[in-house]
């Protein structure tokens, strides 16, 4: 079952009686090794110092506990994968799609699309679909996907056209940096 939580920390760590391990290896608040000690002493220690015990590293032998004040440390680690997700880019892989016999004026529209989207850092997978009889013809769809790769300039082909049933698509990238707060 999937809890959803309001600090948003990911990984969950055990606390105070929660830590079933029978020796800890205790770090104080500020930092400073403080030993390895039975896990209901270092209990007793965090309580008179009056923070949580807080097992960081439970793969670890000894497990490694922490003296600090969870709530505080769970606020701050919300924060910090707040920033993260905000600052990270993630490209995404955006489609335009055409037919073999499209309009020039068509044909200009779905490429100033196409420089717009790789400016942004997204990939793009240019699509020629075949109807009926046009696929017979597949000359045209590679004419096609030619002229666009010859209409951008300092673009990336990532994967050639390559037929998928009624379909041929090529999938392209932008070779230089996305734009800021694209």
């Amino acid at each position: 079952m999937f809890r959803r939580r309001w600090w948003g920390i990911a990984k969950e760590y055990r606390v105070n009686e929660q830590v079933r391990a029978a020796e800890v290896r205790l770090i104080g608040e500020n930092g400073e090794q403080l030993g390895i000690m039975p896990s209901r002493e270092a209990l007793r220690v965090a309580r008179e110092r009056g923070f949580d015990l807080v097992e960081v590293a439970p793969n670890a032998a000894p497990p490694v506990c922490r003296l600090l004040n969870y709530s505080k440390f769970k606020y701050e680690q919300a924060k910090k994968e707040k920033l993260a997700r905000k600052h990270r880019k993630v490209g995404e892989l955006s489609e335009v799609r055409m037919r073999p016999r499209i309009d020039p004026h068509d044909m200009e529209c779905k490429i100033k699309h196409i420089k717009r989207l790789l400016e942004r850092g997204d990939k793009v997978k240019v699509m020629i679909t075949f109807r009926g009889r046009e696929i017979i013809h597949p000359d045209l769809g590679h004419k096609l996907l030619q002229k666009v790769i010859d209409s951008l300039e300092a673009v990336k082909v990532e994967r050639p056209p390559t037929m998928e049933g009624r379909n041929l698509s090529l999938l392209l990238s932008s070779p230089k940096k996305p734009k800021a707060g694209g």
